[in-house]
């Protein structure tokens, strides 16, 4: 099997990390790690690369595997009888969809302190509560039938029960300096202060001219002596594959508080304790024939001189009833949509699409029934043979996040597209595609109504490359039939009639295809395209005119 993804990580663990560990907003209780390294057993060992050892050594880079079969378990003895506050799982790719957690003070006795049949895998906390010397983890369903059971580490923690100050994001907007910074049309510009503006969409690169050498480093100042307890890389594909992360009190003498030879790109969480002002990562080996590259380096801990990135705004609660924007479509018939709602974007369009698009009602307008019609005509215009209809919120509503929804009826035929989506309104302010992020609610291709696709695109995943879903249906063409994404500051749940067809998880997107650039306004679009790359051509069989049918929009937080 090959190596899982994974966060080169000491002693964290999503969501639920601690004073010393904690991202801003953790708890305020201190915790220590009291299993590492001590004594363990395992029902198996898949093989003598993978002992039971190497689950807790410490190491991202070794791990415990069992033999392929669902029933087996892991224990760890602490030495001593010790009061238990969390479990924390760094799974490979084996991981386990059912287990349970044991204590016990004796190795005889057990009390269960924790259950699941839903496990996913990737980075896993468990607030626990008891007092054990020994920790047992049953496993008893595998995420993948053909092997075992998989995980980097497993690590167990005991509350101290004292307050420290709590860690901070302390890196934004603070001055850096790098090896060498790429500003050319590839990467413009990639300098060394785009790893620190907290904006997951722009990145630093070393020049593609002298920077694609080892070894090439980048720095921040943090104002004043911190206390670093963690540390956040985001990597672009331009990775280092060997690695240093360093500290300095004069930006000229350095002292390694964390090492790999084993760097995987992608995103990795580092805890690793430190004092300095100044943070480097020092890189040493690449992963390839390119240079270094970061989409954010963020540094956490006490002291520096930190500045607050601006607020994110709270994440609703679902089901999100509070109802912000609504357009029925209540209109008499040849009427045309609220232009205080609404923007007509007409012209001609990107991705081979053959229409024109208008600003016409014969293409947009109400059908006095309740409804939007966009349609698509067969109608010579401004030297296209076509014409159809797209419009959105631009500059008259947007959103970060909640629930955006809409019921509409698709049509049926060769080289029709009809969507509902979303754009991120700094495209507005001249961020290029896909920098600015976009989601992809609702796509049908008219050449098969039984499919659709949600789909997310970002500078790291766009295009056919882009990280989504397709799932099948009913005749989608035959009735309406709604579709919605519940999306907060964790991600993104796509919807079919309230049935959930996708789920977009920011932390696995982090860790498997690259940065989550949707944390910041985005405006609604609907559309009726005509021909395309993704759909195809229309031919003698498509029927026109076609008609898109949108009952309503409405957005909930």
């Amino acid at each position: 099997m090959s190596p899982a993804r994974k966060w080169a990580v000491a002693a964290t663990a999503t969501g639920l990390i601690t004073a010393l560990l904690a991202v801003p907003g953790g708890a305020q209780a201190a915790e220590t790690l009291v299993s590492q390294d001590k004594p363990v057993t395992a029902s198996s060992v898949e093989w003598a690369g993978t002992p039971a050892g190497a689950g807790n050594d410490g190491d991202n880079g070794t791990r415990w595997s069992s033999a392929f079969a669902a029933g087996q378990w892991f224990q760890v003895d602490l030495g001593a009888a010790t009061s238990i506050s969390r479990i924390a799982i760094n799974w490979e790719n084996a991981y386990a969809k059912a287990f349970t957690i044991q204590f016990s003070t004796d190795g005889s006795a057990y009390t269960q302190a924790y259950a699941t049949t839903t496990g996913t895998g990737g980075q896993q906390s468990i607030p626990v509560t008891g007092t054990a010397r020994y920790v047992r983890i049953n496993l008893t369903q595998r995420a993948l039938e053909a092997y075992g059971y998989s995980f980097w580490e497993f690590q167990v923690f005991s509350g101290s029960g004292t307050t420290t100050p709590t860690s901070r994001l302390l890196s934004y907007a603070k001055p850096a300096r790098a090896s060498s910074e790429q500003n050319d049309v590839n990467c413009n510009p990639c300098t060394a202060d785009k790893a620190f503006d907290n904006d997951p969409a722009s990145r630093w690169a070393t020049s593609s001219t002298t920077g694609w050498v080892d070894p090439g480093w980048i720095y921040v100042d943090l104002g004043a002596t911190a206390q670093v307890s963690q540390v956040v890389l985001q990597w672009d594909p331009a990775y280092a594959k060997s690695y240093q992360i360093q500290v300095s009190g004069d930006a000229a003498n350095w002292t390694s508080i964390y090492s790999t030879t084993t760097g995987d790109g992608l995103k990795d969480v580092i805890t690793a304790t430190g004092t300095g002002r100044y943070v480097r990562m020092y890189g040493t080996a690449r992963s390839g024939p390119y240079g270094y590259s970061l989409w954010e380096f963020s540094v956490y801990g006490t002291g520096g001189n930190p500045v607050d990135p601006p607020a994110k705004p709270a994440d609703p609660m679902f089901p999100a009833t509070r109802l912000v924007f609504a357009d029925e479509f209540n209109g008499a018939n040849g009427t045309k949509p609220d232009t205080a709602k609404w923007t007509y974007d007409p012209g001609v369009p990107q991705n081979g699409e053959v229409q024109y698009y208008t600003p016409n009602s014969e293409n947009a307008a109400m059908n006095g029934a309740g409804q939007l019609v966009l349609e698509a005509r067969k109608q010579d215009y401004q030297g296209r043979q076509y014409t159809s209809a797209r419009m959105n919120t631009s500059n008259k509503f947007h959103a970060q996040y909640g629930r955006v929804e809409a019921r509409i009826k698709v049509p049926k035929g060769n080289g029709l597209w009809p969507a509902f989506w979303m754009m991120g309104a700094d495209f507005l302010n001249g961020r290029p595609w896909p920098y600015n992020g976009e989601i992809d609610i609702m796509e049908v291709l008219g050449r098969n109504t039984t499919e659709a696709y949600s789909t997310l695109h970002a500078p790291a995943y766009n295009g056919a490359g882009g990280y989504g879903q397709k799932y099948s249906s009913v005749d989608l063409s035959q009735d309406f039939h709604v579709w919605a994404v519940e999306w907060d500051s964790k991600g993104m749940r796509f919807f079919l009639d309230n049935t959930l067809v996708f789920n977009a998880s920011k932390e696995t997107v982090e860790n498997t295809r690259g940065p989550w650039i949707y944390d910041h306004p985005f405006y609604i679009i609907l559309n009726l395209a005509v021909g395309g790359d993704f759909p195809g051509p229309i031919d003698a069989t498509t029927p026109f005119p076609s008609r898109m049918l949108v009952d309503y929009v409405r957005v909930y937080q």
